[in-house]
C-alpha cells in the first residue's frame, strides 16, 4: 500500500519567526503514524523549520534546487545544501516556475535527476492549462511531461519521485478539478508509468492531485484509488484547514 503524503506548498509567504509560529501550531494537530506530512518552505525557513520539526513526524521540503553542485548561479540553492540542511523533499517544475521564472521540461528534468542523486525526494508537477483542457489534449500533455521530466530516471530511482497533478488552471483560481477529473489523470499518469516501466514500479509511485485541494474538498478528493495524497497550496497556512486534509488522508 502506497503511505499518502500531504505536502503543503508555502510558496513565498511565512518569515523564519513566522513558519516556527506555524509549524508549532501544526506539530500537535498533524501527529500520526500513517500519513507523511511534508512543509515545502522558502529558503530562508528551511534552517528554523528543521529546527523546529526535529522529533516529529513532519519532513521539510524545498521550493526548488537548481542542477549544478556550485558554482557562479547567483541566487539559487544546490541539492547538497539542501541535504546538508536537513531537507528531505523537493518541489520541481510547479507551474508558477514553469511560467514566470521560465523553467522548461529539460530543466525540471535536470533538476530531478540532481535531486535523487543527492538522495533528494523530489514532488514533480505536471498539469495542463485551461486552453489544452478546452482543446483536449490533456492526456497529450501530460504524457510528453512525464517522458521529458523522467528523461533517464531509472526504475529504482522513480520509487522515490512523488508526482504532483496540478491542473494549472485550478491553481489559485479557487477551481478545482472534480474528484472525476482529477481521478482520470491521476490513472492516466500511473499508466503513462507503467508504460515506460512496468505495473509494479507504477504502482508503488505516489501520485498526489495538487489544484486548489481544500479542507472542503480534500476527503473526496482523496477517496480516489490513485490519488495517494495533496500538495496544498493557500490552506496548508491555515493550521485548522491543513489538519483537515491531513485528517481526511489518514482517514481515506
Amino acid at each position: 500500500m502506497r503511505k499518502k503524503i500531504i505536502a503543503g506548498n508555502w510558496k513565498m509567504n511565512k518569515t523564519p519567526s513566522e513558519a516556527v509560529a506555524l509549524i508549532n501550531e501544526l506539530k500537535p494537530l498533524v501527529k500520526n503514524d500513517d500519513v507523511d506530512v511534508v512543509f515545502c518552505v522558502p529558503d530562508i525557513d528551511i534552517i528554523p523549520a528543521v529546527e523546529a520539526c526535529k522529533g516529529t513526524n513532519i519532513a521539510i521540503g524545498a521550493e526548488n534546487l537548481y542542477f549544478e553542485e556550485s558554482g557562479a548561479y547567483t541566487g539559487e540553492i544546490s541539492p547538497n545544501m539542501l541535504t546538508d540542511a536537513g531537507v528531505k523533499y523537493v518541489i520541481i517544475g510547479h507551474s508558477e516556475r514553469r511560467e514566470y521564472f521560465a523553467e522548461t521540461d529539460e530543466t525540471v528534468n535536470k533538476r530531478t535527476l540532481a535531486a535523487l542523486a543527492a538522495g533528494l525526494k523530489p514532488i514533480v508537477c505536471v498539469g495542463e492549462l485551461k486552453w489544452e483542457r478546452q482543446c483536449n489534449i490533456t492526456e497529450e500533455v501530460i504524457a510528453r511531461q512525464i517522458k521529458l521530466d523522467l528523461w533517464d530516471v531509472t526504475a529504482e530511482q522513480v520509487k522515490n519521485v512523488v508526482i504532483a497533478y496540478e491542473p494549472v488552471w485550478a491553481i489559485g483560481t479557487g477551481l478545482t478539478a472534480t474528484p472525476d477529473q482529477a481521478q482520470e489523470v491521476c490513472a492516466f499518469i500511473r499508466a503513462q508509468l507503467a508504460k515506460k516501466y512496468d505495473q509494479a514500479t507504477a504502482d508503488a509511485v505516489t501520485i498526489q492531485y495538487g489544484g486548489s485541494m481544500n479542507a472542503g474538498n480534500a476527503a473526496e478528493l482523496l477517496a480516489q484509488p490513485d490519488i495517494d495524497g495533496g500538495l496544498i497550496g493557500g490552506a496548508s497556512l491555515k493550521a485548522a484547514d491543513f489538519n483537515t486534509i491531513v485528517q481526511a488522508a489518514v482517514e481515506g
